[in-house]
């Protein structure tokens, strides 16, 4: 598989200073939406079963493993609409499915929402790739990181340290690790912070106190060497 990143980097040692930094009790997620079957390693193996996007960044960042995903492996699916492997339901579409859920007022309401949700293209992402940011054996486009909102503060502070500026975040409460932190982060080459939503809470262990944000891959190296200044800055809590 050919790299798709100028930059060379040792994900290890990355994800290393990122955890010991941070104090992180899990990994780390590279992820990367492959456009073509030459994205995925050899030897690396696709998933067995039916999940959702959420629950395999978790089985990536809790359990180790390091894994692929095709369109038929992806349960939710709003998560693999926004990931870029198959189109918009009609009842996702027309605004119907949260609206039964309870989410909005309105049909119009959700429509309003889901039109602004960002997502890669329909049909364009072959395989959805997934490993801890130690073992990663791909050229990833998303680091994602779940952690209690005292390490987000951190990453904040990190994402700010060379230009200085202001956090702009985009999120609904809805579709938080597929589209806010993945999607968006991958169309915007920006970081992004998220509150997680009901699903990714209820079915993939991200904790009442976690918070999810997501970053480009290019971003790795600042974001390493930022992280390990800030919380190691004298004005930083301990």
């Amino acid at each position: 598989m050919d790299e798709t990143i100028m930059k060379r980097m040792d994900y290890k040692d990355a994800s290393d200073a990122l955890k010991k930094a941070l104090g992180l009790n899990y990994s780390p997620v590279a992820i990367r939406m492959a456009t073509s079957h030459d994205d995925i390693p050899d030897g690396m193996k696709q998933l067995e079963g039916n999940f959702r996007h959420c629950k395999m960044v978790d089985m990536a960042r809790r359990e180790g493993k390091v894994f692929y995903a095709k369109v038929e492996n992806h349960e939710c699916m709003g998560g693999a609409w926004a990931l870029g492997l198959r189109p918009l339901t009609e009842t996702l579409k027309n605004g119907h499915f949260y609206y039964k859920l309870g989410k909005f007022e309105s049909t119009a309401a959700c429509k309003r929402t889901i039109d602004r949700i960002p997502h890669v293209e329909s049909g364009v992402t072959v395989a959805t790739l997934y490993a801890p940011l130690e073992k990663t054996n791909f050229s990833p486009q998303v680091v994602l990181i779940i952690a209690p909102a005292r390490v987000m503060l951190k990453l904040a502070q990190a994402t700010l340290f060379s230009l200085g500026g202001r956090i702009s975040s985009e999120f609904s409460g809805i579709q938080s690790v597929c589209a806010d932190a993945c999607a968006q982060t991958y169309l915007s080459g920006k970081a992004n912070y998220s509150l997680g939503c009901d699903g990714s809470r209820k079915f993939s262990g991200i904790e009442d106190g976690e918070m999810v944000m997501g970053f480009p891959a290019e971003m790795l190296p600042a974001m390493v060497e930022a992280v390990q200044i800030v919380t190691a800055a004298p004005g930083s809590k301990k």
